[in-house]
């Protein structure tokens, strides 16, 4: 058992659950999805049974559909950002958009979060697809595909020199000499790319992390420097993303028999029908079961789960599919670390600026 596969496990904290008639079945009130409260009730869960990280969906336009599905949502940072000091294990990985976003606004709101959770947050870097999102801004018009992919990457790329042009301890407050920071540890970011010119060191210091964790969607060719890829399409992907943790986004629609989580999903169903991709119907012990053979046959390494409902298949999870995965050894007892990057296996980031 000690040598089984450790599973990562992230969960989605999207509204009422994945599903988009969840708030027709889910017991929270609907006013409660635009409270901090009704997150940090599901990061609880979610850090109670030592799951990696959270998500949660942001965009900079109302979400598709009419009157029948959620619309309006909370600034997803900025939510994180509130529950960050109220939760003390859980990963926070806020969505942002980075199309209509500068990467230094992102360095360093993102940095600031992991200062609030201590070392906790994460990010994940998703572009613009939609006229809607322009017409928000009105600077610019709606960039091909390739292109939005293309400055996604290149955003996850400077934030990064961003976070790293303050060393550590680059503070030092040396009351004697009157200095409050070495100047010999900030560093001056010189970078012309494709989509953006970069001058300059950032105006937070290096984050508790060093680098807070990226993401990225895996439906992309420039879905490249990361260090979590999340990816709908398990065939090839482990051989296009070598280096990341790689998690299959996965949604679930658990019950205590497989009649009752069939009864659940037809439903749910008979509203409206599951967004494309991988998908669980069953018990939280045939869950328990399927992860691990899932995740070995496609050279995974864990999953992002979203709940068809919240709370109800995130407690049955948390409740049920986590102590069983206990059980089989491959997944952590407890917390070992106190980061993200702790509870990733990822180690230390380097300071691509500080001398060896």
């Amino acid at each position: 058992m000690g040598s089984a596969q450790q599973l990562h496990l992230g969960v989605a904290l999207d509204g009422a659950g994945q599903h988009p008639a969840a708030w027709r079945v889910s017991g929270v009130r609907p006013a409660a999805l635009f409270t901090a409260a009704h997150y940090l009730a599901h990061a609880k869960l979610a850090e109670a049974a030592s799951l990696d990280f959270v998500t949660l969906d942001d965009t900079l336009t109302l979400q598709p559909g009419g009157e029948e599905v959620v619309r309006g949502r909370l600034d997803a940072l900025l939510t994180f950002a509130a529950i960050a000091p109220v939760t003390s294990g859980i990963g926070l990985v806020p969505t942002v958009t980075t199309t209509h976003t500068e990467p230094f606004h992102i360095s360093t709101a993102v940095a600031s979060l992991d200062f609030a959770s201590r070392g906790r947050a994460g990010v994940l870097a998703v572009p613009s697809r939609t006229e809607a999102e322009v017409a928000h801004f009105g600077r610019r018009t709606l960039p091909s595909e390739v292109d939005a992919e293309a400055e996604n990457a290149e955003v996850v790329d400077v934030i990064a020199r961003l976070w790293d042009s303050w060393e550590d301890g680059a503070i030092i407050r040396d009351e004697p000499t009157g200095r409050f920071i070495d100047r010999e540890k900030l560093h001056y970011v010189d970078f012309e790319g494709r989509f953006f010119s970069i001058k300059g060191p950032s105006i937070t210091p290096r984050p508790p992390q060093g680098h807070p964790v990226t993401a990225v969607y895996g439906d992309s060719p420039y879905a490249h420097g990361a260090d979590v890829v999340l990816i709908d399409e398990i065939r090839g992907a482990r051989e296009r993303f070598p280096d990341a943790k790689l998690l299959a986004g996965l949604s679930i629609v658990l019950a205590e028999t497989e009649q009752a989580a069939i009864d659940r999903r037809r439903a749910l169903e008979a509203y409206a029908p599951f967004a494309p991709g991988l998908s669980f119907t069953g018990t939280p012990a045939d869950l328990a079961a399927e992860l691990p053979r899932i995740a070995a046959s496609g050279g995974l390494d864990g999953f992002h789960l979203r709940p068809a409902v919240l709370p109800d298949d995130l407690a049955l999870f948390t409740a049920e599919t986590v102590p069983a995965l206990q059980v089989a050894g491959v997944f952590r007892q407890a917390y070992t670390g106190t980061t993200l990057r702790d509870h990733l296996g990822l180690g230390i980031a380097a300071n691509q600026y500080a001398e060896a």
